[in-house]
């Protein structure tokens, strides 16, 4: 069989991508404070790549002939990104820095995914998975900055 463990980091994608489109949903609606409506609709950028990322990694699984998972019940057992409790009482920075570390558990998946497709020769889901990659680390980049912390750490 062909291509058996990028197939697996993408099926890993398409629950952590569904569960992060979920978590940054519920960010977007539980937010509250200074700049909300700049963040409220940041929100929705992220969630928009996030789902792009979603069907391209799905598809992409379904074209090396793959089966995606795709129940919510497999989405939650499977994925990294944990479900927590929607709270009135967060600061838009506990926010903020729950959605770093949804973007670092992407970013830690799409490396995997890098060097499963390199070693398995699939260029194509390679540059699908660095592109990705690259996206959400400027996003990480924009979201330490705002806390006030370097791209790659928590001071």
């Amino acid at each position: 069989m062909k291509y058996e463990e990028t197939k697996k980091v993408l099926n890993q994608l398409t629950a952590d991508l569904s569960q992060a489109s979920a978590a940054i949903h519920q960010i977007h609606w539980y937010l509250r404070g200074k700049d909300f409506k700049n963040y409220h609709e940041l929100m929705d950028e992220y969630r928009e790549t996030v789902e792009e990322q979603l069907d391209e990694v799905a598809e992409r699984l379904i074209i090396i002939d793959g089966s995606p998972v795709s129940t919510l019940e497999e989405f939650a057992e499977k994925s990294n990104i944990k479900s927590v409790p929607g709270k009135w009482d967060k600061a838009i920075d506990e926010h903020l820095e729950r959605l770093v570390d949804i973007f670092r558990t992407l970013v830690a998946e799409y490396s995997k995914g890098i060097e499963a497709a390199q070693e398995e020769g699939d260029a194509v889901t390679e540059d699908i998975f660095i592109d990705a990659k690259g996206d959400l680390e400027l996003n990480i980049w924009m979201m330490q900055a705002e806390l006030g912390k370097a791209p790659n750490n928590d001071a």
